[in-house]
């Protein structure tokens, strides 16, 4: 017995399905899992002509080295004591746009489906191949579009997480920001074209000279404390720059007393001429 079937998906897409037992008994057309079971195995019906007959078996599918799978399966009669025991060859040929699948092999049978004409037992199995090549291939599409659906969500995701990194980046960086503005406006530090615009004082001026000559009155009053005790320093009145400015005088010297000191000036100056011209005479 020898099938080809041809479908449109890549070969190693059917290699993982075949290493799958879940997958290959999901595509086992009309295959009803025990519980309990291996995942191929269970009851399966066939329909041969008009006929149907239900087995119960199991379906093992392993790797060869030679890159074919050996399919092997062993059935028995529900309803009496025929026995099916195939014995496949699977081999997967990559094709343009999609693989061909080639079944070759020989089965051995007795029971009912033995007296069933050999050419409806022939179709009947070309049909049950060529389905579950059909069922592979649609198993190994939804598959597919699932991981890429899941690898797209998870893309998405990691979108969104980079998006929710970035935006909680960008709000410390203006959180950042707006502390070191906060620090700015507490300190109050002036802007540096500021500094050449503000009008300084003379005694600021005199404080930014630095250490230099002291004053003259600091001097002064620097040596006249020298010697002094602790308690005349302390009660000494301050010289120089921080004595005290003396009240203005509130008094206005009267006009007719500044000519009366000359005025008496020259009386006595008179009196003593005369006095000296009246001993020369006696």
């Amino acid at each position: 017995m020898e099938q080809e079937v041809f479908v449109p998906v890549p070969a190693e897409r059917l290699r993982a399905a075949l290493a799958d037992p879940a997958q290959v008994a999901r595509a086992v057309p009309g295959l009803q899992q025990d519980a309990g079971t291996e995942p191929v195995a269970g009851r399966l019906k066939v329909r041969v002509g008009g006929h149907t007959i239900t087995y119960r078996g199991a379906l093992r599918v392993s790797p060869r080295e030679d890159g074919a799978y050996a399919v092997e399966g062993d059935a028995t009669e529900v309803r009496g004591s025929g026995v099916v025991k195939p014995i496949l060859t699977l081999w997967l040929r990559e094709a343009q746009a999609g693989t061909t699948l080639r079944f070759e092999g020989t089965a051995s049978a007795d029971g009912r489906i033995a007296e069933l004409p050999s050419e409806a037992v022939d179709s009947a199995v070309t049909r049950l191949l060529n389905r579950f090549a059909a069922n592979l291939a649609a198993a190994t599409a939804a598959t597919a579009a699932t991981a890429e659906t899941a690898e797209t969500t998870e893309a998405a995701e990691s979108a969104k997480a980079v998006d929710a990194d970035a935006l909680d980046d960008a709000a410390d960086h203006v959180d950042a920001v707006d502390a070191v503005d906060d620090v700015d406006d507490v300190d109050g530090s002036p802007v540096p074209g500021a500094v050449f615009e503000a009008e300084v004082s003379p005694a600021g001026l005199d404080d930014l000279a630095g250490p230099g000559e002291p004053p003259a009155e600091a001097a002064h009053a620097r040596r006249t404390m020298i010697g002094r005790s602790a308690e005349e320093v302390d009660h000494a009145p301050p010289r120089g720059r921080y004595a005290p400015v003396p009240a203005p005088q509130t008094v206005v010297p009267n006009s007719t007393l500044r000519w009366a000191a000359p005025a008496a000036a020259l009386v006595v100056a008179s009196a003593i001429v005369v006095g000296r011209a009246l001993r020369r005479r006696g």
